[in-house]
């Protein structure tokens, strides 16, 4: 295969030309031992984007020290995750927007977190229950900003539990219920469905209609879905085009839910969702 057909998707394996240093594998970092394969893929992003134009794959090969091979497999794998562009039959490969999409996407839950920050701070001060803001990234729930209890007898979740656990968590029912059913069965195929109580959600015919109801009723709820004996109530945050940008919750023991605390929870966190999605709408950052 000539450096100037595009790719297939069964292409001959292409000759091993160029050599990789003997070295390669050895490399060391001062946190361990860099896994090779991701070393090489970010070495011809930053190849790539050295480059004024595309660049065909042989000459990418020799500026990243790889046999042809192996940069087939890997410039193949970022054109398929949609960081790398083939460009053409004769002009070779080109770094798409994806990069820079990423970049601003941090760059904006940043400023959430401090457009969130006062607002969520006071609701911590009035409910003296612990309140947090949460994003979803790719298929990952994230907490991105947090305050404490003030109250006893409470027990906080397992963040890194919570990370794959948006079908049993308030934050990440809040912000499924906005998503594309495209985006949702992604993030279900991605995340699973996994049972972390006896009340957690396991088939997605449930969730839909957990999620029906939580479009319906303005909030979410986690009644001991994903640690037994913390409840917790979330809201969805959404711009000016309707998209969920996060969400917001607070959490109880269950301790202390009667059905009087229960309501007074849900009112103060819809309050709270509705007030920044609304400056969110005016652009009142």
């Amino acid at each position: 295969m000539s450096e100037a057909e595009p790719m297939s998707s069964s292409p001959a394996k292409p000759k091993d030309k160029y050599e990789e240093p003997a070295s390669a594998s050895k490399k060391k970092s001062a946190e361990g031992r860099v896994i090779q394969s991701v070393d090489r893929a970010l070495k011809l992003i930053e190849v790539i984007a050295g480059k004024d134009r595309p660049i065909l794959l042989n000459e990418l090969a020799r500026a990243a020290e790889l046999n042809l091979s192996t940069c087939h497999h890997l410039v193949a794998t970022l054109v398929a995750r949609g960081y790398v562009i083939h460009a053409g039959r004769s002009r070779g490969y080109m770094l798409s927007s994806k990069l820079a999409d990423l970049a601003a996407l941090a760059s904006r839950e940043f400023d959430l977190c401090e457009f969130v920050h006062d607002e969520l701070q006071a609701l911590n001060v009035s409910l003296r229950e612990s309140v947090q803001l949460a994003v979803l990234r790719d298929s990952i729930l994230m907490t991105r900003l947090k305050f404490g209890s003030l109250m006893p007898t409470h027990v906080e979740p397992d963040e890194v539990k919570k990370m794959r656990a948006a079908h049993a968590t308030a934050t990440g029912k809040a912000i499924l219920a906005w998503l594309p059913e495209t985006e949702l069965a992604r993030v279900v195929s991605n995340s699973g469905l996994t049972p972390f109580t006896a009340s957690t959600i396991t088939s997605l015919s449930a969730l839909i209609e957990e999620l029906r109801l939580v479009r319906r009723s303005g909030f979410a709820v986690d009644d001991e879905e994903l640690e037994p004996n913390v409840i917790c109530y979330g809201a969805a945050l959404r711009d000016g085009s309707g998209a969920v940008l996060g969400s917001i919750s607070v959490s109880i023991p269950k301790s202390r839910a009667t059905t009087e605390y229960r309501a007074h929870m849900i009112r103060a966190v819809i309050e709270c969702a509705g007030k920044l999605s609304n400056r969110l709408r005016v652009g009142q950052f």
